[in-house]
């Protein structure tokens, strides 16, 4: 008997909300193996982030290598990567292993306002790393940032911004609705492979525990590629997946900020 492995490679957050601790726990509840590669250490709780110390680069090249040596891995999801100099070390790393079904959430900023991100990194992120995934799953801002500061308003700009950023990468775009103000939020999934669109439909649920939903959403996304579904299956799984996350952990209280959601939401619930 095989896993379904999935590497994710991301910052640590303290809090246990987002980042690597939020992807071990996505990818685990969606029944695959979790390894990770940790880029930095955020000093970070619900109400934000305090300080992040970077990872050198030379050591989160070894984690990679580590992993896929031995473990192997059948999806890559990519999180927080600070520096110019980190996300080509990781380039560098996975295009020697030839990886395929690597999933890029383009973290740059987090849900309290802070910076993730140098401005350097940004360029490099899209020259370097993105056309190497098969798919990025970008939210409003960040697509705003990498469309040159495009304003993104209106549900009905989405499937032309995704395709128009797909265009410009040469990689599948999942755009996320959810800083819009619509009662009904639609991420756009546009598979440049297939040249389709496709709707992932949800209604907004009105809670505070929203932390980690990006990291969240990718890691499912890498989950479901890593089990052998299709890009457009594997985009409507992560959607469903992470709705009822949000859904089951809505009423909970834990810290005094923007809590998580509830990750293991089919294994226990109160």
């Amino acid at each position: 008997m095989k896993y379904n492995r999935v590497l994710t490679i991301a910052g640590s957050d303290s809090g246990g909300g987002a980042g690597i601790q939020a992807d071990i726990k996505t990818i685990s509840a969606c029944g695959c193996y979790a390894a990770s590669a940790i880029t930095a250490i955020t000093v970070q709780n619900t109400l934000g982030v305090k300080a992040v110390h970077p990872i050198p680069v030379e050591i989160i090249e070894q984690q990679i290598e580590a992993v896929i040596e031995d473990v192997g891995v059948d999806a890559v999801k990519i999180g927080m990567l600070h520096s110019a100099e980190v996300v080509c070390g990781v380039a560098k790393t996975l295009a020697k292993f030839e990886v395929k079904n690597i999933v890029l959430d383009p973290v740059m900023v987090s849900t309290s306002g802070h910076r993730l991100i140098e401005e350097s990194a940004v360029n490099m992120l899209v020259a370097k790393l993105m056309p190497m995934a098969r798919v990025i799953t970008p939210n409003i801002p960040e697509a705003e940032i990498l469309l040159g500061g495009v304003k993104l308003e209106h549900q009905s700009e989405l499937p032309d911004a995704a395709r128009i950023l797909a265009g410009k990468i040469g990689t599948s775009v999942l755009l996320k609705a959810g800083h819009l103000t619509e009662e009904k939020l639609v991420d756009i999934f546009y598979d440049i492979e297939n040249k389709c669109f496709y709707e992932l439909p949800s209604v907004r649920v009105y809670t505070k525990n929203t932390h980690g939903t990006g990291c969240t959403m990718s890691s499912a996304f890498a989950s479901f590629l890593a089990k052998g579904l299709s890009l457009h299956e594997a985009a409507a799984e992560a959607k469903k997946y992470i709705n009822n996350a949000i859904v089951a952990g809505a009423d909970y209280e834990i810290g005094h900020g923007f809590g998580p959601v509830k990750h293991f939401f089919d294994l226990w619930n109160d």
